[in-house]
């Protein structure tokens, strides 16, 4: 089965000082560093994902800022796939699909920002599109949140959303066991 790595929204404005931290970047971002190193190492076909807010009152991830770029823990190399987007879905008005199809790819391994979101999205709409995902939990952060009043913390929201894709929408794997599965 021929695969590709998709990193979704590793930006600026995740890591601290950026417009929206989000907890635990730093580590995921290292961990999805060392996913990138195994698939250049191994010939992967490397998709890097971009947010861009095109919303009038978007606070990050504006359009031409430092927040808005790709962090050098995963910075693309020049022949590699950089597909912006402006929602949450990967595939929702971009490129990504044809990308796929045309270089044949069955099977995606995963790792990005936010895990209550973006990558959640993501990871679903690749599943119901028949790609076989793989998804390394620990190379995704996200943040607290809050609903009725209640602080939900960032681990929980992680937990909560990392569950509910494992099994049905993907093989949800510790960073070390998907570099295992690259290496093979």
């Amino acid at each position: 089965m021929k695969s590709a790595l998709l990193l979704i929204d590793i930006q600026n404005d995740y890591f601290p000082s950026g417009k929206m931290e989000l907890v635990g970047a730093e580590a995921a971002g290292h961990k999805a560093g060392s996913l990138l190193e195994a698939a250049r190492k191994k010939g992967i076909l490397v998709i890097h994902i971009q947010h861009l807010s095109t919303r009038p009152d978007a606070t990050f991830f504006t359009p031409e800022t430092a927040g808005s770029a790709i962090h050098d823990l995963v910075k693309p190399l020049p022949e590699e796939y950089v597909v912006q987007k402006n929602y949450p879905n990967s595939f929702r008005a971009t490129n990504l699909q044809d990308i796929l199809t045309t270089a044949g790819i069955e099977h995606l391994f995963i790792g990005g920002m936010m895990t209550h979101m973006c990558v959640d999205a993501t990871v679903r709409t690749a599943a119901d599109l028949g790609y076989n995902c793989t998804l390394a939990f620990d190379a995704c952060a996200t943040r607290d949140l809050v609903w009725q009043g209640k602080v939900i913390v960032a681990d929980q929201v992680h937990g909560s959303f990392i569950a509910a894709l494992s099994g049905l929408y993907a093989q949800v794997l510790p960073t070390s066991e998907v570099i295992n599965q690259i290496n093979k």
